[in-house]
């Protein structure tokens, strides 16, 4: 069970931003999440909602323009001492998207799984050094002999799996999971998906797990965060999320899940958001929590209508 009452990472007002001057455009516009000890919270949007710029905001791979990340109690956005950004480098870790563009195609995976340990742990031997990444692949499920092949060698989950035992080695904390099954075969992602969650039960794990997809999001989640434009418009534990879907546009990405029944599926609307039907000029929306755990953006017009679909 995650510790509710010690948050691990804290997003407070988080702005992202791109360009300069009159072209600077704003990906993420004022985010504010906790994600605690032992959980997988998710953040889920579609392309270009802000949530992978949110993911590097806060492993520093992305500058903040506002705002601050809180890690364990101390901020790692902006500039930080040596000593802190080895101990964040160590600490929090990504697995990235495409599982071959992130990997080195010139490098045997030994190198790849290790090369953060060259720089954190230059204590090591080369001995040592090889065993740890012997131990990251055998706990992902692959032989240690494959440490002298290369990426190319490997199939598209093999070579995820690599990128797991990447982040894997370094014995972090955190992992930001950015979209790691979207570029793999249906019928690869949910050995990815159980892997993830084994790895979390052995090594006591914390992730944000990064996807467009909800019904991922139901079976590995425990809350899950809806992002739109930048902004989060709902955050609730999982099945309050499934069973009460208030902001319309957590609705239209629920209403675009595949549905196994074919007549089901056939008869289906799907819901589509327009922001522009909303009266924010006159009645802005804010920050509301309507049921315990459960928040969501929301003028008074809205916030009324929705207390009323949440009530027993």
């Amino acid at each position: 069970m995650a510790n509710r009452q010690q948050p691990l990472v804290q997003v407070k007002d988080l702005v992202v931003s791109f360009g300069e001057r009159r072209r600077k455009f704003d990906a993420v516009r004022g985010v504010s999440f906790d994600i605690h000890k032992g959980e997988t919270f998710g953040l889920v949007g579609e392309s270009g909602s802000g949530k992978t710029s949110i993911g590097r905001a806060i492993i520093r791979v992305y500058p903040v323009a506002s705002g601050e990340v809180i890690y364990d109690g101390r901020r790692i956005s902006g500039r930080i001492d040596k000593a802190l950004d080895r101990q964040v480098t160590q600490k929090i870790q990504m697995i990235f998207q495409d599982p071959m563009a992130s990997l080195n195609e010139r490098a045997k995976v030994n190198y790849i799984v290790s090369e953060g340990l060259l720089s954190s742990a230059r204590h090591l031997s080369r001995q040592q050094r090889e065993d740890k990444v012997s131990q990251a692949l055998m706990d992902v499920g692959l032989l240690p002999e494959f440490a002298s092949r290369f990426p190319h060698e490997f199939s598209g989950g093999q070579r995820q799996r690599i990128g797991i035992a990447r982040a894997l080695v370094m014995q972090p904390e955190f992992i930001i999971a950015d979209e790691p099954i979207s570029a793999l075969d249906v019928s690869i992602r949910a050995q990815v998906l159980n892997l993830l969650t084994d790895l979390q039960a052995q090594h006591g794990l914390t992730y944000m797990f990064i996807s467009h997809d909800l019904s991922v999001m139901r079976f590995i989640c425990d809350r899950i965060a809806v992002i739109h434009r930048g902004l989060l418009v709902e955050l609730a534990q999982t099945e309050q999320l499934f069973r009460h879907p208030l902001h319309p546009y957590t609705r239209a990405l629920l209403s675009a899940v595949p549905m196994p029944n074919p007549a089901l599926e056939r008869n289906k609307c799907p819901v589509v958001y327009d922001e522009s039907v909303h009266d924010y000029q006159n009645d802005p929306p804010a920050w509301h929590e309507v049921e315990q755990g459960h928040f969501v953006r929301a003028n008074q017009r809205e916030l009324a209508d929705y207390l009323r679909l949440i009530q027993p």
